[in-house]
Formats: structure tokens, sequence, C-alpha cells
């Protein structure tokens, strides 16, 4: 099993959730985020002042995926959330020992 991250932006939301669909992920963790990579933030002007916003709002999801699974999920994060811009986002994969479902017990591939 794996986990596959990816840090987006977060109008491609909606497009990545409906290609995840469409690859059969039944599931996802989405949590709001802020951060920087090459991007460095940008400069904004707010009532005369110039000031620096170092972190932009950014768009993390978590899906538990079966080995089989990772490329076709990682294609179509990677398909759905381009813009060809700076800023697009990553994704990471890595292993996942294990997996348990609390309400019935089941574990690894049969708990996701």
């Amino acid at each position: 099993m794996k986990m596959v991250m990816a840090i987006i932006k977060p109008f491609k939301l909606d497009d990545v959730r409906e290609a995840l669909g469409e690859v059969g992920v039944t599931g996802i963790t989405v949590t709001e985020v802020k951060g920087f990579g090459r991007q460095k933030g940008h400069t904004e002007l707010y009532r005369g002042a110039e000031y620096v916003v170092d972190f932009l709002p950014k768009v993390k999801l978590e899906i538990a995926v079966t080995d089989d699974q990772v490329e076709p999920v990682t294609e179509a994060i990677v398909k759905a959330a381009g813009t060809g811009k700076i800023g697009d986002g990553k994704v990471f994969v890595y292993d996942l020992l294990r997996a348990v479902r609390i309400r019935t017990g089941e574990l690894d591939a049969d708990a996701l």
C-alpha cells in the first residue's frame, strides 16, 4: 500500500476530486495548508502599504491506495491540477505500512 500526498492550488480541488473519482478513488482527506516552494510568495499592496505574503494558501490531499492504483492516481492528480504555471504543487508517494478500518477491524488493503 502507498500513501499519495499532493499539494495543489485550492481552486483546482474540484477538478482533482473529479479526476480521482474517475480512476476509482473512494476516499480522500483534504486539509487547507499554507506554504511556499520556488514560488517564494509575493508582494501585495494594502491601503498604500506594501507587504510580503510569504506563505500561500494551498490544499493538501492524502489518499491511501493499493500499489496498483499509484500510477493512475498520480497521473490523474498531475493532469487535473496542472496549469503550467509556477506553484502548481507537488505529488509525494510513500509506503503505508498498516491500515485498519476502526469499525470492522479490517486490515491493510481490505481497510481501504
